[in-house]
């Protein structure tokens, strides 16, 4: 799966709540480290408390990276390696030095530290092999490349494509096009079979709309209150017909592909381990950096509770909206992994970690 081609869930809903007010803090923002003055700043000392909590899925992604992509992981090895000892070791953020790693923190967003958050997931869709009952959503195919533009989004929705080019039906055009959003995502049959991915084929080359702004503009959601959840409770509210208005106002569209049953993987081609796997603006944050991340806490309905955790996880995918001092975390598959991923539009800080360069000669 190549999770480059995917818009992430929240971004694409948000503009930077940053600036609205001198030092807002109510998504987590926090100035305990003053202004810094570059993108990323050596630091001696971490000002946090807390030690990564997610030490296992680290490890295990690291093991992903050496399978999948030998040469990233080699790239990297040293760090891992000296990682891995400091978190058998307790993973205290004070003592990063003992183990030859230096720190380089994040100017975030604002200059002050804060890096916006935000999340993305792989669905899972009820459907179906044939149109049945309230399975009759479809799900498309990549159309054959010709000289004219394919159609739009609501000509789409009209009929306008052959339906050989139908992979599955299913019960919900708001998840479909969700599914659209993430570029991927499982399909369950409901028939006992494996579940089928449906990977990312292409798109119809019309222009990208966030419908959650566009709710936004017409002031049916707060833009404080914007979030995948916002969406849903929008759109089960309203018939049909209106929802189907606003999915066309995005006249993008996007095709798919039938695999077997396959790990999630980013542009990096490595699978996935959520919570442990962030996609980032590849220009600043190449892919295979270990990144401690003290992330904001958030309860089930999507409120900031005022408290962190910290996480080490790695950059491996990326995505178009994904620009700067953001990173969009990996939250997993299924219902719950995207109600949490469609949540976030928070910050937190982030360190870079690197193995430390002797001055002089081999260590």
């Amino acid at each position: 799966m190549k999770l480059w081609q995917k818009w992430c869930v929240t971004s694409v809903f948000f503009t930077f709540l940053v600036g609205c007010q001198s030092h807002p803090t109510d998504k987590g923002q926090q100035y305990k480290d003053g202004r810094l003055n570059q993108d990323l700043q050596q630091v001696s000392q971490l000002n946090v408390q807390g030690r990564p909590i997610n030490s296992q899925d680290f490890n295990q992604q690291v093991i992903e990276i050496r399978n999948a992509s030998p040469r990233l992981f080699q790239n990297n090895n040293d760090t891992y390696h000296a990682i891995e000892n400091w978190l058998v070791s307790g993973g205290d953020p004070t003592k990063l030095a003992n183990f030859n790693l230096t720190a380089y923190q994040m100017e975030g967003v604002d200059n002050y530290g804060n890096v916006q958050f935000t999340g993305y997931y792989t669905p899972v869709i009820e459907a179906r092999r044939v149109k049945q009952g309230e399975f009759r959503y479809p799900l498309y195919a990549m159309p054959p490349k010709g000289k004219k533009r394919l159609p739009s989004r609501a000509a789409i929705y009209n009929g306008a494509l052959s339906d050989n080019l139908i992979l599955a039906y299913s019960n919900s055009p708001v998840e479909n096009f969700m599914m659209e959003v993430q570029g991927s995502g499982y399909i369950d049959y409901g028939d006992g079979s494996p579940l089928n991915f449906f990977s990312y084929a292409g798109k119809n080359g019309h222009a990208y709309k966030s419908i959650g702004k566009v709710l936004v503009d017409r002031g049916e959601v707060p833009l404080e209150k914007m979030s995948l959840q916002a969406i849903h409770d929008w759109t089960n509210s309203h018939s049909e017909q209106e929802v189907r208005q606003l999915l066309e106002e995005n006249a993008s569209f996007v095709f798919f592909k039938p695999k077997s049953f396959v790990p999630v993987r980013g542009a990096s081609a490595v699978p996935l381990v959520a919570k442990a796997s962030v996609a980032s603006d590849k220009s600043l944050i190449p892919a295979g950096t270990a990144l401690l991340a003290e992330v904001p806490i958030l309860d089930n309905q999507g409120k900031f509770t005022g408290r962190y955790e910290m996480r080490m996880m790695v950059a491996l995918d990326v995505g178009g909206a994904i620009k700067g001092h953001h990173f969009d975390i990996y939250h997993g598959t299924g219902h719950e992994a995207g109600k949490m991923a469609g949540f976030y539009n928070h910050y937190g800080r982030v360190w870079v970690l690197k193995k430390s360069q002797p001055l002089f000669g081999k260590p």
